[in-house]
């Protein structure tokens, strides 16, 4: 099977390219791609963890259950089984990474798997009985747990594999295996990087097309079957709408004015970005490659948050926000109270803003202005002693206690983080121009899920932006963050909010 022509109708539906319908133009063959589109992927690194997980959990029940039926009763505890059981268990998992039995692949084939899984394990109980006669520790090991210990294992794995095998070969059928990607460069470049990545796992990677500035005279409609779907800018609207998770550049590593024009336009986006030194003919030592199928590639982007940091990140947020929506109910209500016996309207302030990738999410705040007086799109920025604020809502934004219901956004909703870039308004302005029109740039910061605070707000730069400067150095935190994140990163922002807060220098 290749990337560009698939005979097994039994695997069309997930892997067909954008050529399944050749007579469509290129917007309309973008608009059938983002409805074709499926959810976000799931990561097969953390796949892969999870697996190794459940392997290690097998291996070891396989070693407890005998020992807690047959050598404890006899002996009483003997703490040198479990040692025994926890090295086996590693070291076999250990074993396993190193024949590949993670991959996609592996785990789709579960008979070549078990047959390579009984291989490894049968060298292993080999190797470890061989160990105990030289040391003539025999007596120490009873033969009948060792015996039990190793079929056990047997019957537990293969159970496992055959029973992860459905559940992998459901998720490569519905493409939530897959990386979507596209080819930036058409052209001789853009075929000869497109027949490299023909040894690529189908299940693991789909090429959506290419993407080229250039015309149709320098780069032709189809390029190995593929169709170009449009420009860069095109790529930029496509990404904002549909998932695109790899860009690959295919283009001369000597273009660099171009690579940098088009870096800049894209770098805006949640996507790795990489440049096919296939094409460019380059020889750098084998560590400097990654490689997608076949093909080697320079890294030059990767998403800000990826695999095993993006569960990190998201129990983080739920673990977290729970305990302080929990703490911090008493003073949920007591607002809520405040505001309706203040002035007449609604609690609750619901206003549209940008979030990840660019998609338009609604946040929750406690009301603080009167409600005939509402700004949904944040058309004018709020002031000192702005009229439109009530009294409550003065005290309420100058201690970030409006921003509280928040909270639900980032465990119930999902759209928000405890910690990011601000997720700004709309009509959000600096100097009565709009943010992105102010920042070269600006939507970069869209690259990571919105947080309820941030690095910029810790540093001062909250409340009023009413020159581009301040919006500028806002930027530029959020970018710093974004470049820098990690969780402890994001416990450091979240002990200096409180301080931030008292300062209260900006928000009004």
């Amino acid at each position: 099977m290749t990337l560009t022509a698939h005979e097994n109708s039994d695997a069309a539906a997930a892997d067909a390219p954008a050529l399944a319908h050749p007579e469509r133009t290129g917007p309309d063959a973008l608009r059938a791609l983002s409805l074709d589109a499926p959810k976000a992927a799931y990561s097969t690194i953390v796949l892969a963890g999870l697996v190794t997980a459940v392997d290690w959990l097998a291996i070891t029940a396989a070693g407890v259950i005998p020992y807690a039926a047959h050598v404890a009763p006899r002996v009483g505890p003997q703490p040198l089984y479990f040692a025994i059981i926890g090295f086996g268990a590693t070291l076999a998992t250990v074993i396993f990474h190193a024949r590949r039995l993670y991959t996609t692949s592996a785990l789709r084939r579960p008979v070549v798997a078990c047959l390579q899984i009984a291989g490894a394990w049968t060298l292993l109980v080999l190797a470890f009985t061989a160990t105990v006669f030289a040391l003539k520790a025999d007596d120490s090991v009873s033969r009948v747990w060792l015996a039990a210990w190793s079929a056990l294992t047997f019957a537990f794995l293969f159970a496992d594999r055959l029973v992860l095998a459905r559940f992998v070969e459901t998720l490569a059928r519905s493409g939530r295996l897959q990386r979507r990607a596209v080819v930036v460069g058409g052209g001789d470049l853009g075929g000869e990087v497109l027949r490299g990545l023909k040894t690529a796992d189908p299940a693991e990677l789909r090429i959506l097309g290419v993407f080229d500035d250039r015309g149709d005279a320098r780069s032709p409609v189809f390029v190995e079957g593929f169709q170009k779907l449009g420009t860069v800018d095109d790529l930029v609207a496509f990404a904002r709408s549909s998932r695109v998770d790899l860009v690959i550049f295919a283009l001369p590593i000597t273009a660099e004015k171009r690579i940098l024009t088009m870096l800049r336009k894209l770098c805006v986006l949640p996507v790795d970005i990489r440049l096919a030194a296939h094409a460019n003919h380059l020889r750098f030592r084998p560590r400097s490659y990654s490689y997608i199928g076949g093909l080697p590639v320079l890294d030059i982007l990767d998403r800000p948050i990826a695999d095993w940091n993006v569960v990190i990140k998201f129990v983080f947020d739920k673990v977290v926000g729970s305990l302080a929506l929990i703490a911090l109910s008493p003073v949920l209500v007591l607002t809520a109270l405040a505001i309706r016996l203040d002035t007449p309207g609604p609690v609750i302030f619901r206003q549209r803003r940008h979030g990840f990738n660019n998609e338009m999410i609604e946040v929750y705040k406690f009301r603080s202005m009167y409600a005939d007086q509402l700004d949904p799109a944040a058309s004018r920025l709020v002031t000192r002693d702005d009229p439109r604020v009530t009294r409550i809502g003065r005290f309420i934004r100058k201690t970030s206690i409006d921003e509280l219901p928040q909270l639900f956004n980032v465990v119930f909703k999902g759209n928000l983080s405890l910690v990011g870039p601000r997720p700004h308004a709309l009509q959000a302005k600096a100097a009565d121009r709009q943010y992105d029109e102010v920042v070269d740039g600006y939507f970069a910061r869209h690259r990571v899920k919105p947080g309820m605070t941030g690095w910029a707000q810790v540093n001062g730069w909250r409340g009023e932006t009413d020159t581009p400067e301040k919006i500028q150095q806002r930027i530029e935190h959020d970018l710093y963050y974004i470049e820098n994140r990690s969780i402890l990163f994001d416990l450091r922002i979240l002990a200096l909010t409180p301080l931030a807060i008292l300062k209260g220098t900006n928000a009004f």
